[in-house]
Order: structure tokens, then C-alpha cells, then sequence
């Protein structure tokens, strides 16, 4: 089974690996359902979603019914006005068949003008607390994409005590020296103020660069187990990171697998051996 760990303050013991559902954007019923054996097999209780996920939520209310108090729920809301965030928080709760979710999402907040709207008043943030106050979600994070994530997402802990942050981290994106100066900067507010880290594109390789796609994901994925194995070791070997699988089902299988034999964080001359074998890049420059 894999491990669980304290999902920052929220009083929540969630898998190290949390389900991205954006894998379920598009899939029949029947590949959502052998995704959710996968889930139960291998012990995730923590599910990512977000509104503009396509049908990720509506296959989502099926397992929720079927096994109701087995997942910690978090979807997220990419509407920056009060009004606009208010009512698409509660059609997720709609399309999720449920009358509370666990935590909402600010979605890919990076950009500086979406910021000032979303967290100044008659902003999504707004939204957010109320739907709290409410009872109808319990605890409020911000995700994002980019170089300029890491920055941002410390300026809204400044704003605001948001109970995770969501980022990209990956060994070769790491190697840009400004991007993990931020992003260490980052995990050091988190650490100190109970804030739950979350980590995205563990497994990138590339962007597609104009060749066709053969994946679901925007990007690249690695394919081999092997190369699977170091890739989310890397990411599991930084304690306090949770990492959210990839959005190809086809792939989860293998992820899962990864991250419940994880033992150790592979070397550097190891990850740099993968990321020369692979022809890996950043994804974000």
C-alpha cells in the first residue's frame, strides 16, 4: 500500500499519491472504473480534480457514491470574480453528487491581473470562504503552472493562509537555478506554516514540439517503468511532497506501482543519466 503522510494542517492522512483526475477528462465509464480498482488496490484516498477537467467529475460521483468517506476530494474553481467562482464551486458540488467537498482550488492562479482580481474583493477568494463559512467545502489552496509559480504562490500565503499550494517539481526543472531558488523558498513557508506542498509533472519528458501526441497529457510522458521508478522517487524523496499521478490512465498503473515500492531517492548522477538517456527538457524555460 502506499504511504500516507500529514496533508499539511488539514488533520488529513493522505497517500503520498494523490489522483490527478484530469486523466478522466475524456475516458469511457469503463476505463474511470478500472482507474478506481487501481486507486483502492494500491490504498489512494486523496482525489485532484477541477471543474474544467471535462467529465472528471461526473465520473467521480459514481465512485464517491460507491465508496462514500473513502477519499479526500479537491476540486478547483479557474473563475476569478466572486460571482462566477460562487456559482461553478457549487455546480461541481452538483456534478459530484455531494453537499460538501474537502478543499477548493484557485486554479492556475499565476497570472499578476488574475491575482489582484481573484484575491481582492468581489474576487474567487471571496467565493472560496464563504463556501466555507457554509459548510460546503473545508479548506481552501491555490494551484498553478509555470516559472512564475513559486513566487506567486508565496505571495498568496502572504495574502492569505491557504491550507496547499500545487507546483511543478521534476528533477530537471529543478535544474534552473532560479526556479528552485523560488520553489525552495516556497516549501520553506510551507514547512513552517503547515501548508501542504503538492507536485505536478513528475513524470514530464518534453513538450510535443509540433510531433503527434500519444498521450493524453499536454506533454511528453516518460513510458518505461524503469525510468517511472526514478523520475517519482526523485519527487517522493522530499518528505513533505505529495505527488499527483499523471493524466494518462494508461500510465497510472505503472505510477502507482513506482510510487508504492519507493525506498530511496535516486543520486544525481542517476537522475542525470535518465534525463541524458530520455533527451528530457524543462517544460516551463
Amino acid at each position: 500500500m502506499i504511504p500516507r503522510a500529514p496533508f499539511g494542517a488539514t488533520g488529513h492522512q493522505s497517500s503520498r499519491a494523490i489522483f490527478g483526475a484530469a486523466a478522466l477528462g475524456s475516458v469511457t465509464k469503463s476505463d474511470a472504473d478500472r482507474a478506481l480498482d487501481l486507486l483502492l488496490e494500491h490504498g489512494v484516498n486523496h482525489i485532484d480534480v477541477a471543474a474544467s477537467y471535462g467529465d472528471a467529475e461526473l465520473r467521480i460521483a459514481t465512485w464517491l457514491r460507491r465508496y462514500p468517506d473513502t477519499f479526500f476530494v479537491a476540486t478547483k474553481t479557474g473563475m476569478r470574480t466572486y460571482r462566477e467562482a460562487r456559482e461553478e464551486i457549487r455546480r461541481s458540488l452538483d456534478r459530484l453528487g455531494v453537499e460538501r467537498i474537502d478543499s477548493i482550488q484557485l486554479h492556475n492562479l499565476v497570472d499578476v491581473i488574475e491575482w489582484e482580481t481573484a484575491l481582492g474583493s468581489g474576487g474567487a477568494l471571496e467565493a472560496a470562504i464563504e463556501a466555507r463559512e457554509e459548510g460546503l467545502v473545508r479548506f481552501i489552496g491555490v494551484t498553478g503552472h509555470g516559472l512564475t509559480v513559486p513566487e506567486m504562490h508565496r505571495r498568496s500565503l502572504e495574502r492569505f493562509p491557504f491550507d496547499s499550494v500545487l507546483a511543478p517539481y521534476n528533477y530537471v526543472q529543478m535544474q534552473d537555478t532560479r526556479y528552485a531558488a523560488t520553489f525552495e523558498a516556497l516549501a520553506a513557508v510551507c514547512a513552517e506554516r503547515q501548508v501542504a506542498l503538492q507536485t505536478i509533472k513528475s513524470l514530464a519528458r518534453r513538450r510535443w514540439d509540433g510531433r503527434e501526441s500519444t498521450a493524453a497529457t499536454w506533454y511528453e510522458p516518460l513510458r518505461e517503468q524503469a525510468d517511472i521508478d526514478r523520475a517519482a522517487h526523485w519527487v517522493l524523496g522530499r518528505p513533505e511532497a505529495f505527488l499527483l499521478t499523471a493524466g494518462d490512465v494508461t500510465i497510472l498503473p505503472m505510477l502507482l506501482d513506482a510510487v508504492e515500492r519507493f525506498e530511496r531517492r535516486p543520486s544525481d548522477e542517476e537522475m542525470d543519466g535518465l534525463a541524458a538517456d530520455r533527451d528530457i527538457a524543462p517544460l516551463f524555460v
